[in-house]
């Protein structure tokens, strides 16, 4: 019993041209034989899909087909017949160009064209990270640098034949690069295997690079360190990466900088943190601290009586360049109050002498001892009070 042909396409009998078009490209794709190589059921379902494509893709064919059924195909001429293979079963090349062609076209566009010779490609990008001080990262830097990358073979300069030698035309593509295989309706075109793609062949290989055209060597370069760098930034040196191959344009460095960290400043962004420990007595009577900045030079500031533990104090402009801008960052000079571990015999008497001009206890009663907590809240905790406590 003959099978309706839009059953196999499997679409309604009021299908238009376009989803005709979509469902028999869905089932070639399927079940061609170059997909499914020895698969007898397969390649019928090809040939069957042959076959009504070829009667419902023409106007005139698909309406005899739908009054008279198949049989109403048989004076209809076309091709080879339904079910036919040889030549696509009558199939015009027009509309498998238009069906399968922009498959094809990416597919042959991403191995390198259709079928000229493979262009040019571009060498591989590196990677690399470098460690600099905070110093380099102020001022700016030259920073030296060693590592490996495939270079062009100087001896042969890429073309890696031994020099004084050519190269000759490959027999297998004919100096095209690529070679093209047909079977029935389908062309197909691959990179040339015997030539690799080149188009030529290497009579005498070069001595130095064995006939690659580039080798791995080690190469020195210097890298310029911008002024206010910041932690994790990358710089982009164009060029510098591995060479391209046949000509292709070289890839580039891409430096990640790290940056070590430093005895006396901690950054925050354009901003340096310095902590800086004073006695109680600085603390309470005030004094003028010197502070260290990456400039080379020294700023004062002066701190105020009765200045509190962990309070921060802020010198502007000493900080970090800005690198996206003008100007610096601040330095924020962060006080910690310290109190002495152990005491002499007349240090510990003129503190107990300065406790009692207070009016305060020297004995606190323990906060979970309410009952006993007689003394007013301002008079408890006057270490806390003069030594920062919390």
């Amino acid at each position: 019993m003959a099978k309706d042909f839009y059953e196999t396409l499997g679409v309604p009998r009021n299908a238009t041209e376009a989803e005709i078009k979509a469902a028999y490209r869905k089932l070639a794709l399927k079940f061609h034989p170059d997909r499914n190589s020895g698969n007898k059921e397969a390649e019928e379902r090809f040939k069957e899909g042959n076959s009504a494509y070829e009667a419902l893709s023409d106007p005139k064919r698909r309406q005899l087909y739908d009054q008279y059924g198949e049989a109403g195909l048989s004076g209809a001429g076309a091709g080879v017949g339904p079910g036919g293979f040889g030549g696509f079963g009558g199939f015009r090349s027009a509309d498998a160009s238009e069906i399968f062609g922009d498959i094809f076209e990416n597919f042959f566009s991403e191995m390198g064209g259709g079928g000229g010779r493979p262009r040019s490609r571009r060498g591989h990008d590196l990677k690399y990270e470098i460690s600099i001080s905070l110093e380099d990262a102020y001022h700016g830097a030259q920073q030296p640098l060693e590592y490996e990358r495939i270079e062009t073979c100087a001896s042969c300069r890429g073309s890696g034949a031994k020099p004084g030698t050519g190269l000759k035309r490959c027999s297998g593509c004919r100096g095209s690069g690529r070679v093209q295989y047909s079977q029935g309706f389908f062309s197909m075109s691959q990179t040339c295997p015997t030539c690799g793609g080149a188009g030529q062949i290497i009579e005498t290989p070069c001595k130095e690079c064995r006939g690659a055209g580039s080798m791995r060597k080690k190469h020195k370069l210097t890298v310029r360190i911008p002024v206010g760098i910041y932690e994790g930034a990358t710089l982009r040196i164009s060029g510098e990466g591995e060479a391209g191959a046949r000509g292709g344009a070289p890839g580039d460095l891409f430096i990640e900088v790290r940056l070590n960290s430093h005895s006396k400043f901690e950054r925050e962004e354009d901003d340096l943190i310095y902590h800086q420990r004073i006695s109680f007595p600085q603390a309470a009577l005030g004094c003028t601290l010197v502070v260290p900045t990456l400039a080379d030079a020294r700023a004062k500031i002066k701190l105020p009586p009765g200045v509190q533990h962990g309070a921060l104090f802020r010198i502007q402009g000493k900080g970090m360049p800005k690198m996206r801008g003008r100007g610096f960052g601040d330095i924020l000079v962060r006080v910690s109050v310290e109190v002495p571990k152990e005491l002499t015999q007349k240090q510990r008497e003129l503190l107990e002498e300065f406790a009692k001009s207070l009016d305060g206890p020297l004995d606190i009663p323990a906060f979970d001892e309410p009952d006993k907590a007689d003394a007013p809240k301002e008079d408890v905790g006057i270490f806390k009070k003069f030594f920062g406590g919390n």
